[in-house]
């Protein structure tokens, strides 16, 4: 027996909002959430600007004491969890097994600040300044673990890292544990927090960041023939998916519900995507939701806003699709998250559940100077309503690897 699995809580920490309303509200009004980088000196940089997450105090959320053996990606997940349980309404000790409620949040990167900031004490003091909690705290199972902990949530728990599929992956796989019975509740997502001067510097140094510093608003602009690069951003977004008779059980509300779930890799190149893997990936989450691809009616792209990778996804869509890639609604809400790397397919999971609910799909703004192949329809600039009831998520990592989710909404 294979369970319906329903998304019933999401929470989100982003440069557009630390909640559910402002984050989609600030969405659908096609604002940017990219800026200069002010929490150190980038003058020597290349790229001066990210999506950077501005007056976050985790003690809004986490208790002082924990809140300092966290990493910041950690209290991002944190927060987000918090306030992903809250939105579901579910009480984890009265209304659940915690046995049977598991975590499973991602990220690309893990603790890098901490592991600058370590080592820079044992430069700078030697190796007795370095913390006790620095590998707990650097390493990328930690937001799985502080979650589980936090909520008293014993059941599965594991983490994956995936360079930038990350996200989807961990709701893909939490959906699998789910329909096959191994959880009735899975805590799940991404978090991400690289915007520091190594996490920087090594993507200037790839050259695969946006230089337009003087217009940090309009520097993320997939599809666009004036783009440049990907803007980096930060941040967490976590969903709570559930088996459907659990969440009828508790009468619980239901954005939507997990139909399909797909992975593959490229085994071509490092970096350099390649539309074959994408292709195949798509293919696979289809065949798995059990629907023709004329069905689908919105797809969340990767869409990174870099020269190659957007070109390659766009192919990947029509080899996958086929004439219906004409017809189907796609936008990157990349443009105005920046990316946000092992946090972007949790960020833009919740961003499908609320595209069903809310019946309005989220621009892809900046896009101005449309691409010659790079030819579909990208919903340029201002958000769009539209009766969407199935909607794709995309998202690409360093290695190849490829992770696809479809939803839909939600018919009892």
């Amino acid at each position: 027996m294979k369970h319906r699995v329903v998304v019933t809580g999401m929470g989100v920490v982003t440069s557009l909002g630390k909640d559910i309303d402002t984050f989609w509200s600030n969405l659908l009004e096609g604002k940017s959430g990219v800026s200069l980088v002010e929490a150190f000196d980038v003058s020597d940089y290349p790229t001066k600007i990210a999506a950077s997450v501005k007056d976050f105090n985790p003690e809004d959320y986490i208790e002082r004491k924990e809140a300092r053996k966290m990493d910041r990606f950690v209290q991002f997940a944190a927060a987000a969890a918090k306030n992903a349980i809250e939105d579901s309404a579910l009480n984890i000790a009265e209304q659940a097994d915690p046995e049977r409620v598991g975590v499973m949040i991602g990220s690309g990167i893990g603790g890098l600040g901490t592991f600058e900031d370590q080592h820079s004490a044992l430069l700078e003091k030697g190796p007795k300044r370095v913390s006790p909690f620095f590998i707990p705290m650097m390493i990328a199972n930690m937001a799985s673990g502080h979650v589980s902990i936090l909520h008293g949530a014993k059941g599965p728990n594991t983490t994956t890292v995936t360079a930038c599929a990350t996200g989807t992956h961990s709701i893909g796989e939490s959906y699998r544990l789910i329909q096959r019975g191994d959880a009735d509740v899975m805590i799940c997502g991404g978090a991400e927090a690289t915007i520091r001067p190594t996490g920087m510097a090594g993507f200037c140094s790839m050259r695969a960041m946006s230089t337009r510093n003087d217009e940090p608003e309009k520097a993320s602009r997939p599809f666009d023939t004036e783009r440049d690069g990907f803007v980096m951003g930060e941040g967490a977004g976590v969903l709570i998916l559930e088996s459907l008779e659990h969440a009828q059980k508790r009468g619980a509300q239901i954005y939507g519900e997990v139909i399909g779930y797909g992975l593959s890799a490229d085994a071509h190149h490092m970096t350099e995507p390649d539309p074959n893997g994408p292709e195949r990936c798509m293919n696979m989450a289809i065949r798995d939701a059990g629907i023709q691809p004329e069905q689908i009616d919105y797809i969340n792209a990767h869409g990174t806003s870099t020269p190659v990778g957007d070109r390659s996804e766009t192919t990947a869509i029509k080899r996958a699709l086929g004439d219906h890639a004409y017809k189907v609604a796609i936008s990157s809400t990349k443009s105005m998250t920046g990316h946000l790397l092992g946090a972007a397919g949790g960020v833009e999971g919740i961003i499908c559940s609320l595209t069903l609910k809310h019946g309005v799909i989220a621009p892809t703004i900046n896009l101005e100077h449309p691409d010659p192949e790079c030819d579909l329809d990208y919903v340029p600039n201002e958000a769009r309503r539209a009766d969407v009831q199935v909607a794709m998520s995309n998202s690409f990592g360093f290695g190849g690897h490829n992770a696809t989710i479809i939803l839909k909404k939600y018919e009892a």
